[in-house]
């Protein structure tokens, strides 16, 4: 079951790849800049209650 809670969702996607590339040592390049940008959307949407 896929939670309801959109910032929840965001904020499990983002905890998946850290912990993908934690483990594996997988290097995202240029795309780095978004898991900060990830992060940042969870924490608001989490905030805002959505």
């Amino acid at each position: 079951m896929i939670t309801k809670n959109i910032g929840m969702l965001v904020l499990a996607i983002y905890l998946i790849i850290v912990g993908i590339i934690g483990i594996f040592g997988v290097s995202l390049g240029a795309a780095s800049i978004l898991l900060p940008i990830l992060a940042l959307v969870a924490g608001i949407l989490i905030l805002i209650g959505k």
